[in-house]
């Protein structure tokens, strides 16, 4: 028999992880709007929101060491040490892309994007969006299962991690069908391949936001 997450620790490691979640979403929307300014033409406040995307990178891996920082020695848990800090790398690593996003945008010197690229990419940006939200709420019903180990709450869980699968799907296609775009339009080579590492990179954010629900789903199974 499994004994209660919370009843083993003054503060439970999933209250740290879902702190860490939420300001991984704060971050996201941060990024959104950088990238919405990126393509306006009018653009003057990308680099300003670069630095508010690199400052809540930096609070979150604060958030971070804490919770690796705070972990009992000895004390059983109802999941390995090992996949709660696998759990939080790939959680982590959804704002690792963000600001590594954001970065490669800054060193290219031509501004903006293609007209015939930005609604593509904008949809490409709100695809990955909407599994940095999951995050969240997935973290916040796990949060709950480790309470009282209801498996109705298990089954939510489980419905979010399903979710996140097919997101990064999603996103998977949306990125091949820009990508071939890119490759044929009447561009310089550099800007086809800075194009196309842009559009990697905004791809592995869902990547990562798919491998945190993966090592949630081995978190929660029975």
């Amino acid at each position: 028999m499994r004994i209660p997450f919370l009843s083993m620790f003054l503060t439970s490691p999933f209250e740290g992880l879902l702190e860490h979640a939420e300001k991984v979403k704060e971050c996201a929307w941060a990024f959104q709007e950088a990238i919405e300014c990126y393509i306006s033409p009018k653009c003057e406040t990308f680099e300003e929101l670069r630095t508010k995307v690199a400052t809540y990178e930096s609070e979150a891996d604060t958030i971070k060491r804490g919770i690796r920082g705070h972990l009992p020695i000895g004390t059983l848990m109802p999941v390995s040490k090992f996949q709660l800090f696998r759990y939080i790398r790939e959680q982590d690593g959804v704002l690792d892309a963000v600001e590594a996003c954001l970065n490669w945008i800054s060193v290219y010197q031509e501004p903006g994007l293609p007209s015939q690229l930005q609604k593509d990419f904008l949809l490409l940006v709100d695809a990955v969006i909407e599994p940095i939200e999951e995050l969240r709420e997935m973290v916040a019903q796990a949060r709950l299962y480790f309470k009282n180990y209801n498996e109705q709450q298990r089954a939510k869980v489980k419905e979010i991690i399903n979710n996140l699968h097919q997101q990064e799907h999603n996103v998977d296609q949306m990125e091949f069908s820009l990508k071939s775009k890119i490759f044929n339009m009447e561009l310089d080579a550099v800007s086809i391949f800075h194009l196309v590492r842009l559009v990697e990179i905004v791809g592995s954010i869902a990547d990562h936001a798919e491998n945190a629900g993966d090592m949630m789903r081995a978190m929660i199974a029975k």
